[in-house]
């Protein structure tokens, strides 16, 4: 009995040990961390990657507003590799149908995933700000994670500066202008005209820069190509349509006439700049001659990208690199079928395209939401993104898996390389390399390490090289959202994408004249004299921006 009373006294010393010892070492009760943590915690500084100090399992949810986006986190080798490091797994998001909705519904719901990615110029963005929706990155870094400022450029910082002070989002594909200077020689532009190149030799190579020569390539082409594998050609593939107009018939095709953006300091009206007016009369008379397709008023990209990989386009007003499988797939065909960047519309002095490069808006915005499951490591994790380290494991995924060293610089493993040049889906789906993950990837350094393009994929690269032009200073210009302005040139918008293709299809140049007038008279009814005064007031100071 005596023996029993012992031995329970003992355990029950042993119990009261365990607890004082558990209480010492553990101090998760009041900061959720335990003093091995604590202290890694007190050592992050700007030099020190934050997200280094906690690596455990968390899952962030990341919506992407491109209905074309895909593809997923994990099963590859660059997201399970980021993974393992990091300890975070991405749940990605994206919609289904249109955007904007989309991103709307998000909005007025007042609760949004961890993430988000927009384009820049998307009323969204701004709509998050203004309804307090995201947390300023900039309070984030400098509560949890001070390393943020170390991998970020001060340039872009400042650029996305809001009025407040705060930054709210970060920018993929962006180029300061110092950038801009670095890799002028070498930085490409995504717009060119390109033409099937076995036609376009075919007819003669003829030169398509004057509105004659460019409407008797298309007669010609038709006329020897009168069909693609039993259907009928396209003569001229553009954009597509939409309820705001045609990404070709606007910037691309005043970018290729070396339309000035502004004149002696004041933002010039490009859309009644008389060269753009010439060529625009241009593509209403390929209409009457039975040269404009009616499959270019009302395809979507999707029926484009089947289109161009059967060669039924003859000459493209295009995104070269929205096409760079459908290249592939014709050129594995017949390397001549492939389409081929030349010598396109040019104003009446056959001046140079001004072709814009990525500029300091960049293409995409990340943001963090209010609704963030752990602020800290979502801000950790961006910097990660951001930094080289994280811009390399993206780029090139792990060591001896996907790269090597190879004479002091890293290079994919030729069976990876091999896969990247003829099926990039089926590399995405692999490997996850080769910014497979956009979000956050930095241009400037794919200029670096990419590997030198192959046919047919180089030729209309090379061909922009030494017409690019940067266009920072223009960038963001135009007003969105509620605003007076923002309002107004929604609905300026809204009827040029209604007038533009009655434009292309009218029965002469008068009808034409006399669309054209009305859309003037009803854009000064809308307010544009708003638009104007915002856009000028906005691009005074973009300049102040970039000369500080």
């Amino acid at each position: 009995m005596q023996r029993k009373s012992t031995i329970l006294y003992i355990m029950l010393l042993l119990l009261v040990a365990v607890f004082i010892i558990g209480c010492e070492d553990t101090t998760q009760n009041e900061t959720g961390f335990s003093k091995e943590e604590e202290n890694q915690e007190e050592e992050v500084g700007p030099d020190q990657p934050g997200w280094k100090v906690d690596t455990s399992p968390i899952t962030f949810d990341w919506y992407v507003n491109f209905s074309w986006f895909t593809t997923k986190w994990g099963h590859n080798v660059v997201s399970d590799y980021i993974t393992e490091k990091t300890g975070v797994r991405i749940n990605f998001i994206s919609p289904k149908g249109n955007e904007s909705e989309k991103i709307n519904t998000m909005i007025a719901s007042g609760s949004l995933p961890d993430f988000i990615t927009i384009g820049w110029w998307e009323d969204g963005f701004e709509k998050m700000i203004e309804q307090d929706l995201v947390l300023p990155l900039d309070e984030l870094a400098d509560t949890h994670d001070p390393y943020f400022y170390k991998v970020t450029d001060d340039a872009k910082l400042e650029w996305y500066k809001q009025e407040d002070g705060h930054v709210y989002g970060y920018p993929n594909a962006s180029s300061s202008p110092e950038d801009f200077d670095r890799y002028k020689d070498i930085k490409p532009s995504n717009q060119t005209f390109l033409v099937h190149k076995g036609m376009y030799e075919a007819i003669g190579e003829p030169d398509m820069r004057t509105p004659e020569g460019f409407l008797n390539a298309l007669k010609k082409a038709k006329e020897h190509f009168p069909e693609v594998n039993g259907e009928p050609l396209i003569p001229l593939g553009l954009h597509e349509f939409t309820s705001e107009g045609n990404d070709s018939l606007e910037d691309y095709l005043q970018n290729f006439l070396a339309i000035p953006m502004e004149k002696d300091g004041e933002i010039y009206d490009r859309k009644t700049d008389f060269e753009y007016i010439r060529w625009l009369k241009t593509f209403r008379q390929a209409n009457e001659m039975g040269l404009l397709a009616k499959d270019i008023f009302i395809d979507k990209r999707s029926q484009m990208e089947e289109k161009i990989a059967e060669g039924r386009y003859f000459a493209m007003l295009y995104q070269r690199s929205d096409m760079e499988a459908q290249q592939k797939l014709l050129y594995a065909k017949d390397p001549d079928s492939v389409y081929i960047a030349v010598d396109g519309p040019a104003n009446s002095n056959f001046d140079e395209p001004t072709l814009p490069a990525d500029g300091i808006s960049g293409w995409t915005v990340t943001l963090i939401s209010k609704d963030v499951k752990d602020p800290e490591r979502a801000i950790r994790f961006l910097s990660y993104l951001i930094s080289d380290e994280g811009q390399k494991d993206v780029f090139f995924g792990k060591k001896g898996v996907t790269w090597e060293t190879v004479d002091g610089e890293k290079q994919f493993l030729p069976q990876v390389l091999d896969q990247l040049q003829s099926d990039r889906g089926a590399f995405n789906q692999k490997y996850g390399a080769s910014y497979t993950y956009w979000m956050l990837m930095d241009t400037n350094k794919y200029l670096e390490w990419s590997p030198e393009p192959i046919d047919p994929i180089k030729q209309p690269i090379e061909w922009t090289k030494g017409k690019t032009v940067n266009f920072s200073e223009y960038e963001g210009i135009d007003p969105t959202g509620t605003s007076g302005a923002g309002i107004a040139a929604g609905k300026i918008d809204e009827e040029w994408g209604r007038v533009l293709p009655l434009l292309l299809l009218a029965e002469s140049d008068e009808e034409f004249d006399q669309l054209f007038r009305s859309f003037l008279e009803k854009r000064e009814e809308l307010g544009y004299s708003l638009v104007e005064q915002h856009r000028q007031k906005m691009f005074e100071e973009n300049q102040e921006k970039l000369n500080e």
